[in-house]
């Protein structure tokens, strides 16, 4: 089944395309998570409020905006972050750098899963230092603008400011 065939399904709230659609992309997105939140156990209940989240809100999907998989990734995350924060998580154990985020999708066998990490080391890589530094605190160790100015010891507008360069750095990357 193709993840159209799956996302018209869910769409129609097929219940067959669950299963078909935790059998796709389970294992990927509990990568996300587990790098993110490390206790297993946390981690496999937060996989299955993402999923349930996905087939909730599913009308809110816009293809235009994106790939199906990369929103699903987003929720994920998402979902990550809130549930560390919830539970007060401290610094030392959010998740792992950029680099290990990259290898997480590099190492998956499936095609579908792929696609969305072609490059991403590439367009990282392009970036300035301060840009990948602030990104890997904002977007992958899930760091709040504070925590970051924090850590980076910058005034929290020149986090803000720096925050929004990079993401049009990347966007400018992305367009090319």
């Amino acid at each position: 089944m193709s993840q159209e065939d799956v996302l018209l399904l869910i769409q129609k709230k097929d219940n067959r395309a669950y299963n078909v659609l935790y059998d796709m992309y389970a294992k990927s997105l509990f990568a996300i998570i587990s790098n993110i939140i490390k206790d297993r156990e946390e981690a496999e209940d937060t996989l299955q409020e993402v999923f349930i989240k996905i087939w909730k809100n599913i009308d809110s999907y816009n293809e235009s905006k994106g790939r199906f998989y990369t929103w699903m990734l987003n929720i994920a995350r998402n979902s990550s972050i809130d549930k560390m924060r919830s539970k007060n998580f401290n610094n030392s154990k959010k998740n792992l750098s950029s680099e290990n985020f990259v290898h997480l999708f590099e190492d998956n066998n499936k095609f579908i899963n792929k696609i969305d990490a072609i490059g991403i080391q590439e367009f990282i890589k392009k970036l300035k230092p301060k840009c990948i530094a602030l990104i890997d605190l904002l977007f992958f160790k899930g760091y709040t603008q504070q925590e970051a100015s924090e850590e980076l010891e910058i005034p929290l507008g020149t986090v803000k400011t720096n925050n929004r360069n990079c993401i049009n750095d990347l966007r400018n990357f992305l367009q090319v």
